[in-house]
This record gives structure tokens, sequence and C-alpha cells, in this order.
């Protein structure tokens, strides 16, 4: 089975230090048990000189997690150059500098709460960069699909071993690359968002794999991040699945086994086997 994950660039840490506890519980039968339980911790984060918001994640990749949601808050534009990111594990901050001014504070003073757990709001304008947005024209097979819900599925993960998390899988064709989980599906997102904005990484024909519902806020991080295919196990808001026509996402939910709904994009998909 070892084979199956080679292909990651980054997936899960299997080893629970730092990431979970041990709870003494009692099981259905009334027996004495011992359960890893997630562990929650806050991360603040300032962009400069500036508190941004304070986030309750699992605290792995805090770097990623800051660069990510402060691109997808639409807080760094693309033109910005971001000269450090510091984080100081005892004050659980981390700080994103740039070379200079920002718009955070015509974001802060717009904000929406979101159905997201952890990190549930959202800055500024949420259908901001959408009117003229159109995503690549990127193919995808259904044949690619059952392979990477089947890697995914069997990757060793903080899920398998304590539950209580969310997934995030950036993925190219049949390969799942980058595989980062968190107690909120949003902060999961913005670490592979993080993920790629660290690496400069093309992503016009990749898709974005979540454990997460696929909501409104969903579909958008995902459509301007510019990746044109968006796929969950779970299910679908009203909302997320009209944005995704808006933009031309394909939009792949209830995907369990070889059983699969799309509510967008179906001219991606090529249906290659039976």
């Amino acid at each position: 089975m070892s084979n199956t994950f080679k292909n990651y660039i980054l997936q899960p840490k299997e080893e629970l230090e730092g990431l979970t506890q041990l709870v003494n519980g009692f099981d259905q039968n009334g027996q004495a048990c011992e359960i890893n339980v997630v562990e929650e911790q806050p991360l603040t984060i300032f962009l400069n000189g500036q508190e941004i918001v304070t986030a309750m994640t699992i605290g792995d990749y805090p770097q990623y997690l800051a660069l990510g949601f402060l691109k997808n808050q639409r807080m760094l534009s693309d033109g910005e150059t971001v000269l450090g990111i510091d984080y100081d594990d005892e004050l659980k901050t981390v700080v994103v500098r740039t070379d200079g001014q920002t718009i955070y504070e015509e974001k802060l003073k717009k904000k929406t709460r979101t159905s997201g757990c952890a990190v549930g709001t959202v800055f500024g304008d949420m259908m901001e960069g959408l009117d003229d947005l159109k995503l690549p024209n990127a193919e995808f097979r259904v044949s690619w699909l059952y392979e990477l819900s089947n890697i995914i599925n069997q990757t060793p993960s903080l899920y398998l071993k304590a539950g209580a998390i969310h997934g995030t899988v950036l993925c190219h064709q049949n390969e799942p690359l980058v595989y980062m989980e968190d107690v909120g599906r949003h902060n999961a997102v913005d670490k592979i968002a993080g993920w790629i904005y660290s690496h400069d990484k093309l992503v016009n024909d990749k898709a974005l794999y979540t454990t997460g519902r696929l909501t409104s806020e969903m579909v958008i991080k995902c459509a301007l991040m510019g990746i044109p295919v968006l796929i969950s196990r779970s299910g679908f808001t009203a909302w997320g699945v009209e944005i995704a026509n808006q933009v031309g996402l394909t939009l792949i939910g209830r995907l369990r086994g070889k059983r699969f709904m799309c509510l967008g994009g179906k001219d991606r998909l090529i249906y290659d086997v039976e």
C-alpha cells in the first residue's frame, strides 16, 4: 500500500504528538478506554502591524494557513510582494509582512458570518472578483475521480486516527499532491492556498477535493484560486451550485465509491468508464 501514496508532495502527519491528546472514556459496553481526540489551539494572524483574525486550528503549517487566508480574503493583491512570514509558537501568532500598504482596513469594515467552522467569517464583498472570472477549460476524467477517491480514502490521516477533522487535497488528474487537514474545512483550504502561493504553482489543470460541504464560500474560494474542478464526498447548497454555474466551475458532490452527482460544469467531464 505504501506505493499508493508515494506521489504526495505533502500528506497528513502520521505521528499524533501535538495534534491529539489521549482522553479517558467508556465504550458502548461501559468498558474504560483511552482514545485520541484532536487538539485545538488559537492562531492569531497579523498582516504587517494589524491584527486580522484569531482562528481555531490544529496548529500545523501556520504559515501556509495565514498566507492562504489573507490571499483568499483578497487582503493581499496578486502583485503584492510578501517579504516574510514569521511564526511565534509561544504566542501562537503569525505575522505576514509585505513591501507596501495593504487594503485590509477597507476589508475589515465589512464582514459576513459564514456557515464554516473554525474560521467562519468572510471579510469584504463575498462576490468580489467573480463577475469577469473565466476558469480554464481543463478536461477531467471520471476514471481519475474514482482513483482519487480510492487513494484519498485510504491515505493515513488524522481523520482516520482521531476523527473530528476536515481534509482538503490538491490533485492533478488521478494523483493527489497536497493533503491538508484541520478542524475547519476553510482552514484546510486556506493551507492548500498558502502552499500554492508560496510555491507559485499553476492550478489551471488541477482539482480540489474536500470532505466538507459545497457551500457558497467554498465554491468562491476554489474559483478565485483558479482551480476549475471542486469535488466533495458531502453535499451541496443551492447558492453554491448557482455560483459554480455562474463561473463555470465543475462541481462534483456526494462522491461515494462509483456514485456521484455533478451539478455544474459537466462539459469538462469525460465519461471514460461504464
